[in-house]
């Protein structure tokens, strides 16, 4: 019958219009370069990863990706940038998503985790690194002398809510230590201080320790967490749950992040890349061994329940320790 056949053509041009919809919704080609800023110092844990990330991205999108360096504020000057430019796609940012979740808390950057899109890429892991030139030979070793000598031994981080600083934070808290904080804008600048000894201990990443632990410019003492690390060209750090039995820590994770209100088209077209790409990229893969990180890429609702333990300790500490200057439990983070 006619009607039925041109019933039947209709259904076929619909479903393959909607096909070709969604192909297209996945497929954004830029037509401009990108900027993702890295909203700390050049050298450090984002920068490193942001760099290896945007290259495999550049393959993908056929699009220069141009890395834009613009720390201070622990981040959230550079975040800000991005969440205040056009949402046009055009404009993302890096970093740590325990960062990224406590801006609000710390009444810096007014935005919740819930408002960006998410595209991690590896988990990064702090180190208790001290200069050689010191006498710690043990993570016991240098908490003794803390104990002994309160506020008094300096630890370099890259500033407060920073993953050396969140961890000094938890070692504090389960030991009753007091330490001198030193503040830089960014990981790399705060384990140059270390190495130089300007700070006698820095708490940064695995990732911006690794080639002045192998260079044995920096002496590891423990990993921050119940796990050891084989570091590449070194060898085993064991964990500071050794020294400290029970200690642990949540799992950091790092990627790119992505505003909320940017065209569907971009967000498709890079949930994709994180599904089909980015978890066979050889050269994330590669870094990640190097440099004593985990590889863990991951996007979509699986990335924002993956980050949100590392958000609520991290906020809570900060609220603890007296640095926060909004109850994380009014913003969305409830205490873990």
């Amino acid at each position: 019958m006619p009607h039925r056949s041109l019933l039947k053509c209709f259904v076929v041009l619909a479903s393959g219009l909607l096909l070709a919809g969604v192909a297209q919704a996945q497929n954004w080609k830029p037509t401009r370069p990108i900027n993702l800023i890295v909203p700390w110092a050049a050298g450090g844990s984002t920068d490193q990863v942001t760099r290896v990330t945007a290259a495999e991205l550049e393959k993908v999108l056929g699009q220069t990706i141009v890395i834009v360096n613009q720390p201070g504020g622990s981040g959230s000057i550079g975040t800000k940038s991005a969440l205040d430019a056009p949402k046009d796609g055009y404009t993302w940012t890096a970093g740590a998503a325990q960062d990224l979740g406590t801006y609000e808390t710390l009444g810096s950057l007014k935005t919740r985790i819930s408002d960006w899109h998410l595209y991690l890429t590896v988990a990064n892991i702090q180190v208790i690194g001290v200069n050689p030139k010191t006498p710690y030979q043990t993570a016991k070793e240098l908490l003794d002398a803390m104990k002994a000598r309160p506020g008094q031994i300096s630890v370099a981080t890259a500033g407060v809510t920073s993953a050396g600083h969140n961890a000094m934070e938890l070692i504090a808290k389960a030991t009753g230590v007091k330490y001198r904080h030193v503040t830089y804008d960014g990981g790399n600048p705060a384990v140059v201080a270390a190495v130089a000894g300007e700070a006698e201990v820095t708490t940064q990443l695995a990732v911006e320790q690794a080639d002045m632990i192998r260079g044995k410019r920096l002496r590891p003492l423990a990993v921050v967490g119940d796990k050891p690390l084989e570091l590449e060209g070194y060898g085993t750090i064991p964990p500071l749950s050794q020294t400290l039995p029970g200690f642990s820590a949540p799992t950091n994770y790092f990627g790119i992040f992505v505003p909320k209100g940017v065209p569907d088209e971009v967000v498709k077209t890079l949930d994709r890349i994180w599904a089909e790409v980015i978890p066979k990229s050889e050269a994330l893969k590669k870094y990640a061994a190097s440099r004593g990180a985990l590889f863990a890429p991951s996007c979509c609702d699986v990335a924002q329940k993956a980050v949100f333990p590392a958000i609520q300790a991290n906020a809570w500490l900060l609220f603890d320790g007296g640095k926060a200057k909004v109850a994380p439990d009014t913003v969305g983070i409830p205490r873990p």
